[in-house]
């Protein structure tokens, strides 16, 4: 019975020792395969590759794109012949155990790095934020334009979202654009982010801040506040000095209280630019100063049809809190230090000489 015994126990010896030893090679080759490949990787510099949305960064940094619908066996695949990882079997095996499922989107991915960190990533979905500024005074053509060039959306998609009537009736906005709505601030947006999200994002953040610049703006109709918006976006295009943005915006209203044309050299440069797509002027002649179009103030009384660019919060603060005085008209007299001279006359006003513009 003894000899049974020994017999057993030296199986069972044998069993374990197998065992083990099989794990020992298990967690050997998991480690192995785990762990980043010895040779740099290299991504062939071809379209094939560039569509795949993979490149490499100077920094040793991998950029990766993950596209609607894109499976996790086909990233294996593609960071295997990349030389990101050693082998797409065991990247299979990985989420074969665990069915985790890969997010959509733009990723950066500091590299020799183990393919657990490369699946915790994808599957956490801790995408690239990028840092973009709009500046104040921006046009939505210009902005659509930035974000374009930042990768985040194209131009096309942002203006179409910027002139959805959704958007518009969900922001009581009486216009056929958001033109003026979308505050100039810098943002944090994923590479590839859907038009009318940056959109809302920039509407909210609009509303937002107005509320802690004009409490009162809340309480106004959608025509009284698409006015206030309209004369911040003009004088936001005007002003160069923040003290005075109020003066400026004082002379408006008391043109408007008058009937006079607001005559905004601002608004020329609208027409323009963004109506006729010609080049930004640095001076205005008379023969600008005539061009019949509804936005040109010089010919057409009473404030443009929409907003002519994104007022930041001098002048919305400006257009709520104008200055009190008795000016008609302002004037640059200095471009390098954007000084206006303001007067009560007319023929002080053309005294003041050359009509100068804000630049780009």
């Amino acid at each position: 019975m003894s000899n049974v015994v020994r017999l057993f126990f030296r199986i069972l010896s044998v069993i374990a020792a197998l065992a083990l030893l099989t794990c020992l090679l298990i967690l050997g080759g998991a480690a192995y395969f785990n762990s980043p490949p010895q040779k740099a990787p290299v991504l062939p510099e071809s379209e094939n590759m560039a569509n795949a949305g993979m490149r490499l960064e100077d920094e040793g940094t991998l950029f990766l794109e993950i596209r609607e619908g894109e499976t996790a066996n086909a990233v294996g695949r593609r960071l295997e012949n990349a030389g990101i990882i050693r082998s797409s079997l065991f990247w299979y095996l990985l989420f074969r155990f665990d069915r985790e499922y890969i997010k959509t989107g733009s990723y950066r991915i500091e590299i020799p790095v183990s393919q657990t960190k490369i699946r915790s990533i994808l599957t956490t979905g801790t995408q690239i934020l990028v840092r973009v500024t709009i500046p104040e005074g921006v046009t939505l053509k210009k902005a659509a334009r930035i974000f374009e060039d930042e990768g985040i959306c194209r131009e096309e998609e942002f203006l179409s979202a910027a002139s959805s009537r959704e958007i518009l009736d969900d922001y009581h906005v009486p216009g056929s654009t958001m033109e003026g709505y979308l505050f100039p601030d810098t943002y944090r947006f994923q590479l590839a982010y859907p038009a009318p999200m940056v959109v809302r994002a920039m509407a909210d953040t609009f509303f937002s801040r107005l509320e802690t610049i004009a409490p009162e703006a809340v309480s106004m109709s959608a025509a009284e506040l698409n006015d206030r918006v309209i004369l911040a976006s003009i004088v936001e295009r005007e002003y160069r000095l923040p003290e005075e943005g109020a003066l400026m915006a004082g002379v408006f209203y008391n043109r408007l209280g008058i009937g006079m044309a607001l005559q905004s050299c601002a608004t020329v440069v609208y027409v323009i630019t963004e109506i006729q797509g010609r080049p930004h002027p640095e001076v205005l002649y008379n023969r600008d100063l005539e061009i019949r179009d509804p936005y040109n103030t010089y010919l057409r009384p009473g404030l443009p049809p929409g907003p002519i660019s994104s007022p930041g919060q001098t002048a919305l603060k400006a257009a709520f809190d104008p200055a009190s005085s008795d000016y008609l008209y302002f004037r640059l007299t200095n471009p390098s230090t954007g000084q206006h001279y303001f007067s009560r006359t007319l023929d002080d006003h053309i005294r003041a000489g050359t009509l100068y513009v804000k630049e780009r």
